[in-house]
């Protein structure tokens, strides 16, 4: 017999989160609902809260103003779990993306967009690509230690290292584990090309790293900047940097002399596609020199997340939005062939790809550049290592 547990989670906690609910992954053999037991009491009909000072402290030392005689839920906190991985470098052999090898520093992503492509990961941790994945998040505090051996290893041929390509390297928790930073030390120090992918302005905090390697041709970041509408970017990625903030770091970025780019991903038709020339031109403005996009894509639990995220936040279009998803994806939510699983197909897909280049162009942008530089990797040596004789 199949256990029915909590399906959907109440909405006051959920405050603050991208997802709607918390739906079991796809391995899972249980399910989960949100039932009404008849024991609820009216806001009105709850004891007056206690004293502050009988308020619970949370592990963090934040009082969340939570007391033992409310009968309201407490608020939903970040969860960060240690991970024990034993390899740091992800590889791959995707056919249509630049890379073959890419390091996530965690596994969850507390900016909870609710259009992530890497949402579905949790599932393979037995949790939910709902609010777990943006509020369970698994931190590997070892990394810097596992790639400095990855790359020390006598076969190691250097390929330039993207990070944030499946969660973002500088999301919340950054700003206090460090853990990206002390990957960018490694590279650094191995002279170790690496290219980076964030929404967040957390990423000029590491200017001083970043500005080194660039000047040897091994750096280069871009911002993914999917609205400059800060309502519809607050409901789609409500824990990630404002539009303005991104932009502001694209500016600092190049400034500092870093290889900057915009990334317009995801595009969603009737949703924030009629914005991409717009973005562009912003982005080109403040110092990008490169961009592009990925047509918005919803594999396995996605697809029935941001189906639910639209009927909660954009009713109106929410039909509208998804028969134009199908409209370029062979008539299903989403289609992972590889040559088109980025772009889709039919004429609305065509009309954005002729709409991106003509302003590609018309900004200038994507103009020929030398790769990022593998031929100054080295290892440096380790400690009790005899010094190799010239």
């Amino acid at each position: 017999m199949t256990t029915v547990l909590e399906r959907t989670i109440d909405p006051e906690r959920a405050r603050g989160r991208g997802a709607l609910s918390n739906v079991v992954g796809r391995y899972e053999r249980q399910t989960r609902v949100l039932v009404d037991d008849g024991w609820s009491i009216a806001p009105e009909q709850r004891p007056s809260p206690a004293p502050s000072a009988h308020a619970r402290a949370t592990d963090d030392g934040w009082d969340d103003g939570w007391r033992d005689d409310d009968l309201s839920p407490p608020p939903l906190r970040t969860e960060v779990i240690r991970d024990a991985t034993r390899t740091i470098i992800a590889r791959n052999q995707s056919p249509d993306i630049s890379f073959d090898r890419s390091i996530n520093p965690y596994r969850g992503c507390e900016h909870g967009c609710i259009y992530c492509f890497a949402r579905p990961t949790h599932a393979y941790l037995g949790m939910s690509p709902g609010i777990d994945f943006e509020s369970r998040l698994f931190a590997k505090p070892n990394a810097a230690e596992l790639l400095a051996k990855e790359l020390s290893a006598p076969g190691y041929v250097p390929r330039t290292i993207a990070m944030g390509t499946n969660t973002d390297p500088y999301q919340p928790i950054e700003k206090k584990m460090r853990i990206t930073r002390s990957i960018l030390e490694v590279l650094r120090e191995f002279r170790h090309p690496v290219g980076i992918v964030t929404k967040s302005p957390l990423i000029l905090r590491d200017v001083d790293i970043l500005s080194e390697m660039a000047g040897m041709g091994l750096a280069k970041a871009a911002l993914s900047i999917t609205t400059l509408d800060r309502k519809l970017a607050r409901m789609m990625e409500p824990r990630a940097g404002t539009p303005s903030r991104r932009l502001q770091a694209i500016k600092g970025l190049s400034d500092a002399g870093i290889p900057t780019a915009v990334m317009f991903a995801p595009a969603i038709p009737a949703l924030n596609d009629g914005e991409m020339e717009a973005v562009l031109r912003a982005a080109t403005e403040m110092g990008a020199r490169s961009a592009g996009y990925v047509l918005l894509r919803l594999p396995l639990e996605i697809k029935d997340l941001f189906r639910e995220w639209l009927e909660g936040n954009v009713p109106d279009r929410a039909k509208h939005v998804m028969s134009l998803v199908r409209q370029m994806r062979g008539g299903k939510d989403y289609d992972s062939q590889w040559s088109t699983r980025m772009r889709g197909t039919g004429p609305y897909a065509e009309m954005l790809a002729r709409r991106f280049h003509m302003a590609v162009k018309r900004f200038g942008l994507n103009q020929p550049r030398a790769p990022l530089d593998v031929t100054k990797f080295k290892r440096p040596p380790r400690p009790g290592e005899q010094l190799a004789l010239l």
